[in-house]
């Protein structure tokens, strides 16, 4: 196999001036240039990902480190990033943090170590502190889901106030008044729509009830087993509530799971709003009611974003990019209505919300 020092051996000019040649740097003359890729032609020289870094210093990798790899949210961003950036030849290293701040800055250790082009990141972590390593090494960052509301950030994610808001005004809409929050902890998207969550109980004069609201250990992983076990713990009060807004939708659909193994309905006796839209929420049993942030449009904006960083170097200021978030109504907030509806427009019905959810 033909490697690049040998066609720097074979014309007499250094390795680097062949790498240049064939990333088409302005600081060699045009006849060498031409005189390098006429060679590489003539030799069918497929060059390595090493080779071409050694001019331009890039390792034509990304890192990305999430909270959980089983969690679906960060899979479909994931896989859309990937998509991006497989397009300018780039490949993607993904690590999970396992939603401890500890292994997170072990994985960022790691990252530094593989030199990576540019490091996206769902931080666990409470303050931005660990981000200085890769300030200190030059490596670009990318936020994303979570901040850490600083200008100096590039992130991309969505309005979370917003997000709780929405999920909140749906469930007053429907003449719910005991809505509970099961939600995470410390990290921004948790705080944020707890913060929204809490916003239009105030604007509709509803008090918020502390015993309703419920924070979790774990915003990600195991976020069923946790949500169901929060929702056990609502259940219990002497007044249970009759909607909750869950944090995201493994959280949601633990509570779906510990609602009907209390013998209750969904969503006559409590209506449930999820978080993130992941991909099987309408193929639940009871399909489940949450607000999309797209996680599909977060890796795809994120992937362009690292391409212009990559690109542009400290040249480029950073970016906050906020996908719009949406609201998709389902049978575990609006039952009868979702399937009045499916009736009118002929569309099949989905089976009865009492019934159990199935597996996932």
């Amino acid at each position: 196999m033909t490697r690049m020092k040998d066609i720097a051996e074979d014309l007499g000019i250094s390795l680097v001036t062949v790498s240049k040649a064939f990333n088409n740097h302005s600081d060699i003359s045009a006849a060498t240039k031409e005189r390098v890729l006429r060679r590489m032609r003539e030799l069918n020289y497929q060059p390595s990902l090493h080779a071409q870094g050694l001019a331009s210093g890039r390792s034509f990798m990304m890192g990305f480190i999430v909270p959980d790899l089983v969690h679906a949210f960060f899979s479909e961003v994931a896989k859309n990033l990937s998509s991006v950036l497989k397009t300018k030849g780039y490949g993607l290293i993904i690590s999970s943090s396992d939603e401890d701040p500890t292994s997170e800055q072990v994985e960022i250790d790691q990252m530094i170590r593989r030199r990576v082009d540019v490091l996206l990141l769902a931080s666990c972590q409470s303050n931005p502190d660990s981000l200085s390593r890769l300030s200190d090494q030059n490596i670009p960052y990318i936020l994303i889901d979570r901040t850490f509301q600083r200008a100096k950030d590039n992130f991309v994610g969505t309005d979370d106030v917003l997000v709780g808001e929405m999920a909140t005004e749906h469930l007053i809409g429907l003449g719910r008044r005991r809505i509970a929050h099961i939600g995470g902890q410390l990290v921004s998207p948790s705080i944020d729509r707890r913060k929204g969550y809490k916003n239009a109980l105030a604007r509709h004069k509803i008090r918020v009830d502390a015993d309703y609201v419920v924070s979790r250990s774990r915003g990600d992983e195991s976020g069923d087993i946790t949500g169901g076990q929060a929702m056990e713990r609502l259940l219990k009060l002497d007044a249970r509530p009759d909607a909750v807004f869950c944090y995201n939708d493994p959280a949601a659909i633990g509570a779906m799971s510990a609602i009907l193994d209390a013998g209750l309905r969904i969503p006559e006796d409590i209506a449930v709003v999820g978080c993130g839209n992941i991909r099987y929420s309408e193929s639940l049993r009871v399909p489940l009611t949450s607000v999309d942030v797209s996680s599909s449009m977060l890796g795809e904006t994120a992937g362009k974003l690292a391409l212009q960083l990559v690109k542009g170097g400290k040249s480029v200021m950073p970016r906050q990019i906020l996908v719009p978030p949406k609201l998709v109504v389902r049978q575990s907030s609006a039952g009868d209505a979702v399937e009045n509806a499916g009736a009118r427009t002929g569309k099949k019905t989905k089976t009865k919300s009492s019934q159990r959810l199935s597996s996932t």
